[in-house]
């Protein structure tokens, strides 16, 4: 894998990373909700004016347009398995932007994906 196929899919992660980071500040703005037949036009709107939640419907765009063009330099059976590392990250983000639980199993379950994501990048095409 290229220097340049690398940084395509790792910024494609790092977008669609973002992406749901930004989407959860969003959910947490707005507070918890349910859309039913008379609140679906106020919680809708309340929901697409959101900034977090626009900034993370823009992330995903880009990172569509970043997975594309990394898709076209690798085969799909190593460029997937790279989206694991999104799990990774927003694990940690999640836990100090949100307070979210890390606990030993947690740990141990990322550590097993970072083992996965290396040993399918690192296997011959």
């Amino acid at each position: 894998m290229t220097a340049v196929s690398l940084a395509l899919l790792l910024t494609g992660v790092l977008l669609n990373a973002a992406a749901q980071l930004l989407l959860k500040a969003g959910t947490n703005a707005v507070g918890a909700f349910e859309f039913t037949a008379g609140n679906v036009l106020p919680v809708g709107m309340k929901l697409a004016l959101e900034p977090h939640i626009l900034g993370g419907m823009a992330c995903y765009a880009v990172s569509l347009v970043v997975w594309i063009l990394g898709l076209s330099r690798v085969p799909v059976s190593v460029a997937y398995p790279m989206l694991s590392i999104g799990y990774v990250l927003n694990a940690l983000a999640a836990w100090y932007l949100f307070g979210e639980s890390l606990n030993a199993q947690k740990l141990i379950g990322v550590g097993f994906i970072i083992l996965g994501v290396i040993l399918v990048t690192r296997s011959p095409t």
